[in-house]
C-alpha cells in the first residue's frame, strides 16, 4: 500500500469547494478510555500515512463523553498539527453530554456552547465542518440555522453539515444556511449492504447540491468478516461498552452476513471489500466514514482503493441479493 497523499481520490462536497478524501477516519468508536491508547495513534498516524485527510468527530464521542476530541486535540498538539492545512478536521454537536436541559439539542444556547468546548479540547481556533448530530423536534428549525450561521460567522466552523435529518428538514436547512451565508454542504447518514433504505434520500440531497458522507460502512464491523465464525472477544460485539451487542448477531443475521461473503468472494473481493466498493461507486458519496480498533483493519479497509472492480462496480448485480438477504 503506497503511503503517498496524491494517491488518495479527493471527492466534491454536493456543490461547493470543499472536497473529501473518499475514506475517512471515524472516531466513534477505539478512541475512548476503556480503548487501547496506543494502538489508537497508531490508527490516526496511519491513516495519515495512507492518505486519509477527513477526520470525523463529535462532542459525544468516548466514553466519556469528549474523551474522542481530547484525544485528537493531543494528537495535534504533539505529532500531526504542522499538517493543518491538509486536514478536513470535523465534529458534531446535539445528542446529549449530561443530563442538563441545555446539554443537548439543537438552540442557539447549547449548539454555540458545545462548538466552544470541541474548539478547547481540539486546541483549535476552528473546524472545517460542523454539524448539527440529530434533529431536535422541540428546536424549531430556523433558530437551528442561526445558531448553526453564527458559528460561521465567528469564523469558527467553515462550512455546516447535518447528521441523520430526515429529507424535507434537510432540504429547508440547506435552504435556510445558504440564505444566512452559511453553506450547508453535507448530510451525514448510516448506509450500507445490510441498511439501504438512504438511498432514495442520498439521491434527493445530491440533486438539491448536497452530499452525503456515510458511516457505519460495515454496519458496526458485521462487514468486517470478523463474524463468520462467531463472535471474538476483542470485536464490538464482544466488549461490553459497544454499540454492537450480541443480540443484534441473530442466526438470521450471521446467514446473511455469510452469504454477502460468498458474493464478494465470487467477485475475487473481501466481504468489506464488496461493501466498501458499493459505497464508493455512488457518486453522491462525498466521504465513507471508517472504523477500526486495529491497524491492521484500517489498511485491509484502504486496500479497496486498489481493488480491481473498485472502477467498475455495479450495484445492479446485488440488487436482487440484498433484498433477499
Amino acid at each position: 500500500m503506497s503511503t503517498e497523499l496524491s494517491n488518495m481520490p479527493y471527492r466534491p462536497c454536493g456543490d461547493s469547494g470543499l472536497k473529501l478524501s473518499a475514506l475517512g477516519l471515524g472516531f466513534w468508536h477505539s478512541f475512548g478510555q476503556p480503548d487501547d491508547a496506543r494502538e489508537a495513534r497508531r490508527l490516526v498516524e496511519m491513516a495519515l500515512n495512507l492518505g486519509v485527510t477527513h477526520f470525523d468527530l463529535a462532542n459525544v464521542y468516548g466514553p466519556p463523553v469528549g474523551e474522542a476530541e481530547r484525544f485528537f486535540g493531543q494528537l495535534l498538539k504533539d505529532v500531526i498539527g504542522a499538517r493543518r492545512d491538509d486536514l478536513v478536521i470535523a465534529t458534531k454537536a446535539g445528542h446529549a453530554m449530561g443530563e442538563g436541559a441545555y446539554q443537548r439539542g439543537g438552540s442557539r444556547k447549547h449548539l454555540v456552547a458545545a462548538c466552544e468546548a470541541s474548539l478547547k479540547r481540539l486546541g483549535l481556533d476552528y473546524v472545517d465542518l460542523f454539524y448539527h448530530h440529530c434533529p431536535d423536534p422541540d428546536t424549531p428549525l430556523d433558530e437551528t440555522a442561526e445558531a448553526l450561521a453564527h458559528l460561521v460567522w465567528q469564523g469558527k466552523a467553515l462550512y455546516i453539515g447535518l447528521s441523520k435529518y430526515p429529507l424535507e428538514d434537510a432540504l429547508r436547512m440547506k435552504e435556510m444556511l445558504g440564505g444566512l451565508g452559511a453553506p450547508c454542504v453535507v448530510h451525514q447518514a448510516r448506509y450500507n449492504l445490510m441498511e439501504v433504505d438512504y438511498a432514495a434520500t442520498m439521491t434527493d440531497l445530491n440533486e438539491a447540491g448536497v452530499g452525503s458522507v456515510i458511516f457505519s460502512p460495515l454496519a458496526q464491523g458485521q462487514l468486517s468478516a470478523r463474524y463468520l465464525e462467531g463472535i471474538p472477544e476483542d470485536s464490538r460485539a464482544g466488549k461490553a461498552h459497544g454499540f454492537l451487542k450480541k443480540e443484534a448477531l441473530t442466526p438470521e443475521r450471521l446467514a446473511s452476513i455469510k452469504q454477502l461473503n460468498d458474493f464478494a468472494l465470487s467477485r475475487g473481493m473481501s466481504l468489506p471489500q464488496l461493501a466498501l466498493a458499493w459505497l464508493l461507486h455512488h457518486e453522491a458519496v462525498a466521504s465513507v466514514v471508517l472504523g477500526a480498533s486495529r491497524v491492521s483493519q484500517l489498511v485491509d479497509n484502504i486496500s479497496v482503493l486498489q481493488c480491481p472492480h473498485f472502477e467498475m462496480f455495479d450495484d445492479a448485480e446485488l440488487a436482487q441479493f440484498i433484498k433477499e438477504a
